[in-house]
């Protein structure tokens, strides 16, 4: 048992999805009793038994599918109809355990500082990236990560996967701009610029001429960033950001 919750752990800090299926009740003759435990992988590899046979190749069938819900559920099999001599039935639990959700926050301004006051309660691990340190010294939020220094050295130091959420609200429209042009070629679940329809034009425009991306590709980027609710002031612009983060994240359109 504990070797399953050490590779949890393990898949947890390597930012690997996983699935953990665990018998939780059973009738009759079964291969394995009330409490085995069976990891899935996304790959379909597996760490530990619930039994073996055709029943164990239906649980990491459903295992998979529910990691690509990312809810749990309850499985319920009947042996003797999958062609297992047993002949007992067995309730399988089955719980996606997710990679969790990132948020770079590219500018510790006043939006940036509100975003991630919003965000801070959500289950994101934040980090808020800026090369003003002066900035990020006014920010005193717990468990949230400060990294100053220049964009382009921090980029280098950044890991990027689906479940990476990316803000620029940089002070710079050059650097929001080399940010996003860094970032979008990138694995990601949601990438925004801040910005007036104006500078919006104008990146798309010079991103197209000069060959950094095609016009499907931007098309993806949120830009000018968050929904359009008539926001004013960095309180209410963050929660305008975070509300589509929100309808991202959750898989809504809006």
């Amino acid at each position: 048992m504990n070797d399953v919750f050490e590779k949890i752990t393990e898949a947890q800090t390597s930012r690997t999805a996983v699935v953990l299926c665990v018998v939780v009740s059973t009738q009759g003759s079964t291969p394995r009793q009330a409490g085995a435990k069976m990891l899935v992988y996304k790959t379909g590899k597996i760490f530990g038994t619930i039994g073996g046979g055709t029943i164990e190749k239906k649980v990491i069938a459903n295992a998979l599918s529910v990691l690509e819900h990312k809810k749990p559920e309850t499985f319920r099999y009947d042996l003797l109809k999958e062609n297992m001599c047993c002949g007992g039935s067995m309730a399988v639990y089955i719980e996606p355990i997710m990679v969790k959700n990132k948020l770079y926050i590219f500018g510790a301004g006043h939006t940036g500082n509100a975003l991630a006051k919003c965000a801070q309660d959500l289950g994101f691990e934040i980090v808020i990236i800026d090369d003003r340190s002066e900035y990020l010294d006014e920010i005193k939020l717990p468990d949230i990560l400060k990294m100053h220094g220049g964009y382009k050295e921090v980029l280098q130091q950044l890991s990027f996967d689906e479940n990476t959420f990316i803000t620029i609200m940089t002070y710079s429209h050059t650097f929001d701009r080399e940010i996003l042009a860094y970032c979008i070629d990138k694995p990601w679940g949601y990438l925004g610029m801040i910005g007036s329809q104006r500078k919006v034009e104008m990146t798309k425009k010079a991103f197209i001429q000069d060959n950094i991306c095609t016009k499907e590709e931007l098309e993806r980027v949120d830009m000018p960033m968050g929904i359009n609710i008539g926001a004013e002031g960095p309180e209410e612009i963050a929660i305008s950001i975070l509300s589509k983060i929100i309808a991202v994240k959750n898989k809504i359109k809006i």
